[in-house]
């Protein structure tokens, strides 16, 4: 049975791997572009939880790393705390880091989403957090974070 709910990106960032990987996993570098605070212990079983997340300065992800190998790939479990449809852990996001054309292919899968409501919310809101990756990591300022529903 294939899943039917499931978000895939895949994006080129102008970053060597071990630079993509950094702001993907170093607290204050995420911030820089996704969240107000954030607090990571890059181990299997390992936090991953993030705060302020767009225009909604309440809103908190929590979740564990099930993987972590570094500068190529992590996979953690995540969902919105107080969130009934998506709560903690309820759904697995898995990032592949590629060195190619002397930067970063990054792909991500979220899966485990539970209706098209919440893949389509999950998708506008990747879409919005990986451009703004692309651009922290490859040494521009993204901005303010304003979310993915007011984006301009």
């Amino acid at each position: 049975m294939t899943e039917a709910f499931i978000v895939q990106r895949e994006i080129q960032i102008a970053a060597p791997p071990a630079t993509v990987f950094a702001f993907l996993t170093d607290p204050q570098k995420i911030v820089s572009w996704m969240g107000l605070e954030a607090e990571t212990e890059l181990h299997p079983g390992g936090l991953y939880l993030l705060k302020g997340l767009g225009d909604d300065r309440t809103r908190a992800a929590r979740g564990a790393f099930r993987e972590v190998v570094p500068v190529h790939r992590l996979a953690y479990s995540f969902g919105w705390e107080g969130g009934a449809e998506v709560p903690p852990g309820s759904s697995l996001i898995e990032i592949d880091l590629i060195d190619k054309d002397s930067g970063t292919l990054l792909r991500m899968t979220h899966s485990g989403l539970p209706n098209a409501e919440q893949c389509a919310s999950h998708a506008r809101g990747w879409a919005h957090y990986m451009d703004r990756l692309s651009l922290a990591a490859a040494g521009r300022d993204p901005g303010p974070d304003r979310g993915p529903a007011n984006r301009k």
